[in-house]
């Protein structure tokens, strides 16, 4: 995939801007309103979401792949890597899908992200512990995720909205 300098531009901007969510994130007690662990709203992915429509499939999966990559190597925690890759990549191929289908509005297609990330994060954790033990907590994960997916395609759609009356989606 050959980038345009413009592309590559907007490409290193979102990577950055998903960094800069995902890191403020961390800084949010969510824990005293939501005692669950490893529940998180998924600011970053409102970048993802975002780049996959405005974007394309590609250059979206860049973004992530940067962003994930990063974001463990900053945190230190490489550990956290595994948990990141797998379910961003399988919420990247679930809403590459869904949002072929024109039926599916970005509300949808980013909800079944968010269901797609936590599956792919059990998934990992299962890997990780090397039994099925996770599964047990992959349905209430599921349930804060058509919360969670609901949140990130409705800032995404207000971003596409407030950018509708600009030049910076114009090629």
């Amino acid at each position: 995939m050959k980038l345009t300098t413009r592309q590559l531009t907007l490409c290193a901007v979102l990577t950055a801007l998903a960094l800069a969510l995902s890191y403020t994130e961390n800084l949010l007690p969510l824990s005293l309103a939501v005692p669950l662990p490893g529940v998180k709203l998924g600011l970053a992915n409102i970048v993802t979401v975002f780049a996959l429509y405005a974007l394309g499939p590609g250059q979206a999966l860049l973004i992530l792949l940067a962003r994930c990559t990063l974001g463990a190597v900053f945190a230190g925690n490489l550990n956290a890597l595994l948990f990141s890759l797998f379910g961003g990549l399988l919420a990247m191929g679930v809403m590459i899908l869904l949002s072929r289908c024109p039926a599916l509005s970005i509300y949808g297609v980013s909800i079944a992200g968010a269901a797609a990330h936590n599956c792919g994060q059990i998934a990992a954790a299962m890997l990780t512990l090397g039994n099925t033990a996770p599964l047990y907590y992959l349905p209430l994960l599921l349930a804060v995720s058509l919360l969670t997916g609901a949140v990130t395609g409705f800032a995404a759609g207000l971003l596409f909205r407030a950018l509708g009356n600009t030049n910076l989606m114009k090629a």
